[in-house]
């Protein structure tokens, strides 16, 4: 918090008076070399205030005028702050806010009662939270001395609504040092009572002005309080609510509205009054309702989708951290070669189903994990592990068991990949060694035999030799090395024959995916803005075919132009349809309604 505490009295003989201030100081930018006359470095020595502020003399001060010689300092390692603890503000600028502030406090701003908060202040001096209070005192005249607590800080708006932190805490400190000075009174008052000696003295002309309770001159806090340690107490206190005041309000970038992959999150999670968490569903052409990606709820009661019963029963069994997996599209990549992995990504992205065959489950998870960074959370509807086939319509990435078999409607359609991990023989595993990986290997080099015998067998049409990523710099020190897996073999098998040109943005994810110079993090990073990019796309053409009426082929073709897609793109962009919100498709049509729409 940029603010400064002070603790101020009124002096019966010198009038308004800074006691004490706590401030925080941040570290200064280098100096030059040589400069001798540069800024004090407050976070390795406190200046006397003496020396700070020449204008204070020593005769106007007095013993309750005095507080600390020195100071204190206390450093806040993390945040890397320095509090200062002393009489004035070694500041001369800062010195005349404070004691301008200090003069109003116990002068002219005065709060009903004269105890108690106020606010006031200027852009020109800084803005001013003041609490006053009384303390007792036996020798002092009024048998109390005022004093004041300010907070003074040139953001008005933090200050204000810093009121309700600032005032509970400031009374704190103040009821701590009026309690320590009653004990203090009751005792000198039980020893020797004040009142009666005053009503008796004699008052004149000449005395008036000066009377006091006693010949002894005004005394410090400490002595009122009984108190030695009393500004190490302060100081410690004015630090605690700088630094707690400044955490307890913080200052968040909003850099732009949440991105479609959060709404979806957000709306996987919300829950309706009962508890329950809500469900959004869709509706097919026969009527039945499908849920997307959640728990389903019937009659009351709570049952887990088939979804997240496999979820959990994966998680529970793969959890060996020594289990063979796929860690992350680079390595995905290297196993599969170049073309294969391409023509397997193009399946995912228009939106063809991927089923995943396998006995080791942690393989067939990552596996089906790692795809799912080529499209938006709203498109993916992954079952991780079944034993048995499971429909499109409910998921597009299917984690199969291999012993099950695919039906005969399945193997007749053109819109599924299926990629089996086979365990291979010991024997072959010695005499094929594994390629090499990015850390031992320094030049490209062929295709393995494994990599030939996955190109032979993918019957997508994609030709070209499939090559790993030999020289791949990955992570902070660039020489990561994946898991080989020559243990396992992995063939893939598709009746789709592609287009000859992939989509505009798989271009560009494989294109961060090959490029050296890119960490994983800056993939990922690139991943996420393609993904925004084109699911900002989708919703244009999304308002412009079902909310905006019947439309050509030729304006559709106007639209693709307009928005930077092109042809082999509208295969994606119809499919990345179906992963938009429930939230913006309800809005849309909602706004796009014949009631609605403004002309």
């Amino acid at each position: 918090m940029n603010a400064i505490i002070s603790l101020c009295h009124f002096c019966e003989l010198h009038g308004p008076k800074i006691l004490y201030c706590t401030q925080p100081f941040r570290p200064q930018e280098p100096r030059p070399p040589g400069n001798e006359e540069a800024e004090f470095d407050v976070t390795h020595k406190v200046k006397p205030s003496s020396v700070v502020v020449p204008n204070s003399s020593v005769k106007d001060r007095c013993d309750g005028c005095k507080s600390v010689q020195m100071g204190f300092v206390s450093h806040d390692e993390e945040a890397k702050v320095s509090y200062v603890s002393t009489q004035q503000p070694y500041n001369p600028e800062v010195f005349t806010r404070i004691r301008q502030a200090c003069l109003r406090s116990l002068s002219s701003e005065v709060c009903p009662g004269r105890e108690g908060p106020i606010f006031f202040g200027d852009t020109q001096c800084g803005h001013v939270l003041s609490y006053t209070f009384y303390i007792p005192d036996t020798q002092a005249r009024g048998m109390h001395r005022w004093y004041s607590i300010l907070v003074v800080m040139m953001d008005k708006i933090y200050l204000l609504n810093s009121w309700p932190f600032l005032v509970p805490h400031l009374q704190i400190v103040i009821q701590s040092l009026q309690k320590k000075a009653q004990v203090v009174y009751d005792a000198e008052e039980a020893k020797c009572p004040q009142r009666p000696l005053r009503m008796e003295a004699r008052v004149n002309m000449f005395n008036f002005i000066k009377q006091r309770g006693g010949s002894k001159p005004a005394r410090s806090l400490q002595e009122i309080t009984g108190d030695k340690n009393v500004f190490q107490m302060l100081h410690v206190a004015f630090l605690w609510i700088l630094k707690a005041c400044g955490s307890r309000i913080t200052e968040k970038l909003l850099e732009g509205p949440p991105t479609e992959d959060t709404i979806i999150d957000m709306e996987k999670q919300e829950e309706t009054e009962e508890g329950f968490i809500k469900i959004y569903t869709r509706k097919l052409d026969g009527g039945e309702l499908v849920q997307t990606d959640s728990d389903a709820a019937e009659d009351g009661e709570k049952t887990p989708s088939l979804e997240t019963i496999n979820h959990q029963r994966v998680e529970e069994e793969c959890h060996d951290e020594f289990a063979p997996v796929v860690r992350d599209i680079r390595h995905l990549r290297k196993i599969l070669g170049r073309a294969n992995f391409q023509a397997l990504a193009h399946h995912v992205v228009i939106g063809n189903q991927v089923i995943v065959s396998g006995h080791e489950k942690s393989m067939v998870k990552s596996f089906n994990n790692v795809l799912k960074t080529l499209l938006p959370k709203g498109c993916c509807r992954l079952i991780p592990w079944s034993l048995e086939y499971e429909e499109s319509w409910r998921c597009n990435f299917l984690g199969l068991s291999p012993d099950a078999l695919l039906p005969q409607h399945v193997n007749s359609s053109e819109m599924f990949v299926l990629v089996e991990i086979v365990l291979k023989p010991r024997q072959e595993v010695n005499e094929n060694p594994s390629p090499c990986s990015a850390a031992n290997c320094a030049e490209p080099v062929e295709a393995s035999s494994m990599e030939r015998e996955i190109s032979s067998d993918f019957s997508s049409g994609v030709s070209g030799p499939a090559s790993d990523l030999s020289g791949l710099s990955l992570g902070g020190d660039g020489h990561e090395e994946y898991p080989d897996l020559e243990q396992f073999e992995f063939n893939m098998s598709s009746p789709t024959t592609l287009p000859p040109k992939i989509p505009t943005v798989l271009a560009k994810m494989i294109m961060a995916v090959e490029n050296n110079n890119l960490s994983l993090e800056v993939v990922e990073a690139a991943f996420t803005c393609l993904r925004e990019e084109w699911m900002n796309k989708v919703k244009v053409l999304f308002k412009f075919t079902k909310a905006g009426g019947n439309r050509s082929e030729e304006d559709t073709k106007k639209l693709l132009q307009i928005v930077g897609a092109r042809a082999e793109d509208k295969q994606l962009l119809m499919f990345w349809m179906t992963g938009l919100s429930v939230q913006y498709r309800e809005h849309i049509l909602a706004a796009s309604a014949p009631g609605n729409v403004h002309k």
